[in-house]
């Protein structure tokens, strides 16, 4: 059966070189976990480009799927309708609604009219591009009604949906104007899926609330759900990384020389790792707050313990985003000024996009990883860094509002992100642990990553999809059942 991946973004990113484009790999979790199962298994990735006026974009994808191993399929989206449904409905309505953040929601009634302009562009382009025969896989909250717009086109589709964000509660799904439009266009898919128990429980009370003529029934990593005489499949599904590929890219020479480079340019002190991408939800500001706290509270810690924040540019057009890029320059700013002393300085600011050897270096180095999203679907980062943790002698400290942490719980330092001096206390107690119980922790992190990686993930997503009874469903196939 072929699969076809649908997201708003093609996993390429296209630069202009005179009157023409070149194409380069695309980043992003999405495309770590989906580009190596169409390259190995063959396939078709529909998405737009993220250029407009697209006549000529479609030779230069071409050329790329045949060196690539999968199809790539442009869908062409006006400047208005960026502006709107990506912009507009997906960035300012469902991302904030969707990460606990309502207060800042814009419901504007035309982001809505545009969002579905571009599902049913998107769900024509699937009809174009694939048969009844062919397995669609759509990708996260940007395109909600693709099976629902496929079946007012009269498409007949096999379709599964998965959701990369967390599904918020009823209290605050509730608030979204178009609630029961999106819950009834989410049970038009025959499988969705979800990062984490906490965010099926979420969903299947707001179906409860919305659509009470629709039964559950089943227990499990995937139950079952009946609504208008039809059944589909609702259920959990971790995201992972390739453990192997981050493992062995951390033991290369190349990556060993940059991590020794970095090590002495700091002098051979302990090294906290900030990585993520510009966002209000990741909770860098809580994150330098929790800094400065540390200082203040154990002072021994200065000229021991410095913080590399990492953030990486993001929707740098947004008004908000540049307005907290500015207000976290302005932070790492402040506790310098504090704390700085000659041949010290306590945050390290790089807001760039780095290169994966460059990352994965700074992994290695790192004796303590500080992932502390205000809210998170799963958060990659803090994988890949116990994936990069070649030493076994790191310490993850983790947000109990990231996904990960229903699978990484027992092994991470778990804190409040809001509580910045739980966290600088766990910044300490990760600085004094001694080294048998670090490598304990890394060590049982590495094997759970290990064991549930991508492509774990892809097969136990298909695996529902494809198997004809639930019973035929390997419901031991994940042991990580946390209500976080």
């Amino acid at each position: 059966m072929r699969l076809v991946v649908v997201s708003n973004r093609l996993p390429i990113a296209l630069k202009k070189k005179g009157e023409s484009y070149e194409v380069h790999p695309g980043k992003g979790g999405l495309i770590t976990a989906l580009a190596p199962v169409l390259r190995d298994r063959g396939g078709d990735w529909i998405g737009w480009s993220g250029v407009h006026g697209e006549d000529d974009v479609q030779t230069h994808l071409d050329d790329y799927s045949r060196k690539a191993g999968y199809n790539l399929h442009a869908v062409p989206l006006s400047r208005e309708q960026v502006q709107d449904y990506y912009q507009g409905f997906s960035n300012e309505v469902i991302w904030p609604l969707f990460h606990d953040l309502q207060t800042i929601c814009n419901f504007k009634p035309a982001f809505f009219a545009s969002y579905m302009e571009v599902n049913h562009k998107f769900a024509s382009a699937i009809a174009e591009h694939s048969d009844s025969e062919a397995y669609v896989w759509v990708q996260d909250y940007h395109l909600m009604h693709a099976a629902w717009c496929l079946k007012q086109q009269g498409h007949d589709r096999r379709c599964g949906f998965f959701l990369h964000i967390p599904f918020p509660p009823p209290d605050i799904f509730l608030k979204l104007p178009w609630r029961t439009k999106i819950i009834e266009a989410l049970l038009e898919f025959d499988l969705v899926g979800f990062q984490t128990v906490r965010d099926r429980r979420n969903f299947v009370q707001c179906v409860g609330l919305l659509r009470p003529d629709t039964q559950f029934s089943g227990r499990g990593q995937v139950v079952t759900a009946t609504y208008e005489g039809r059944e589909l499949r609702v259920g959990y599904f971790p995201i992972s990384i390739d453990f192997k590929e981050f493992q062995n890219l951390a033991r290369t020479r190349k990556v060993a020389e940059q991590a020794h480079q970095v090590h002495t340019a700091f002098r051979r002190r302990h090294l906290i790792l900030g990585a993520d991408r510009l966002d209000y939800s990741k909770g860098i500001p809580e994150r330098i707050q929790a800094m400065r706290f540390l200082y203040f509270k154990y002072p021994q810690m200065r000229e021991k313990l410095s913080l590399v924040q990492i953030v990486v540019p993001s929707r740098e057009d947004v008004l908000g985003y540049r307005d907290k890029k500015l207000k976290i320059e302005s932070m790492v700013s402040e506790v310098n000024g504090e704390f700085s002393v000659p041949g010290w300085v306590p945050i390290h600011y790089l807001y760039r996009n780095l290169s994966r050897e460059e990352l994965v270096a700074y992994y290695r180095v790192a004796s303590i990883a500080l992932v502390t999203p205000l809210k998170d679907g799963m958060n990659l980062v803090a994988k890949e860094y116990c994936a990069c943790n070649v030493s076994g002698q790191g310490v993850l400290v983790l947000s109990e509002f990231a996904g990960a942490a229903a699978q990484l719980q027992r092994w991470a330092l778990l804190v409040n992100p809001h509580d910045v001096e739980g966290v600088a206390d766990a910044l300490y107690r990760a600085y004094l642990m001694d080294i048998d119980e670090k490598q304990a922790r890394m060590h049982k992190l590495r094997v759970s990553i290990r064991k549930y990686d991508i492509y774990w993930w892809v097969e136990s997503f298909l695996q529902a999809a494809f198997d004809r009874q639930l019973g035929d469903f390997r419901q031991e196939s994940v042991d990580f059942h946390s209500e976080r």
